[in-house]
């Protein structure tokens, strides 16, 4: 060899066999039972997704608030709904109820026109079904336990026959739509 040709080549080192070369690690297995070591706290990726997480309990907690929300109001206009149709028909049956007073009055005084007086009882069983049929009825009164609540006593009278707090006598029906009292009966209690 030339000089040349030994200068360009550079010594080689030889490694003893006893010495490795570095390699590089190999995860090590961790034995059963026990855990990695808990990733560090300030992870960017852990507080993104607890971040996410409260996100979605918040829309999730909304989303079930403006259900019940939802809810209540369809009932409570459904509610609404039913009582305005009930009100109309009370406010309806009330304009009526005159009438309806002038008939029995009538009916109740003697004729010798027997095709006047069945003019008048026709004329009060149309109006008695038409107020059925918008179920309207009539306030039970005579012979029934005074109910402030259906009742309005306008007299009073020691009777030994009767019970106490019985109706008497009735002067004017009452009439109620389903529970709602359109007009409360006149009546005379006993005892």
């Amino acid at each position: 060899m030339s000089k040349k040709e030994t200068k360009n080549q550079e010594p080689v080192q030889e490694t003893p066999k006893d010495q490795a070369a570095p390699q590089t690690e190999e995860p090590v297995e961790q034995p059963q039972g026990e855990q990695a070591a808990p990733p560090e706290e300030n992870d960017p990726l852990l507080s993104e997704l607890e971040a996410l997480k409260d996100q979605n309990a918040q829309q999730e907690d909304k989303y079930l608030r403006l259900a019940a929300e939802y809810d209540n109001y369809r009932k409570r206009t459904a509610k609404e709904k039913e009582s305005i149709w009930t009100d109309a028909k009370a406010e309806t049956a009330a304009a009526f109820l005159p009438v309806y007073d002038n008939l029995e009055r009538a009916l109740k005084q003697e004729t010798a026109d027997e095709a006047y007086k069945k003019g008048v009882e026709m004329t009060m069983n149309q109006l008695k079904e038409v107020l059925s049929k918008l179920g309207i009825t009539e306030v039970p009164a005579l012979g029934e336990p005074f109910d402030p609540k259906k009742h309005n006593a306008v007299m009073h009278v020691e009777d030994e026959s009767l019970g106490e707090n019985t109706v008497a006598e009735v002067f004017q029906a009452g009439f109620q739509c389903g529970e709602k009292v359109i007009r409360f009966a006149m009546v005379k209690v006993a005892n």
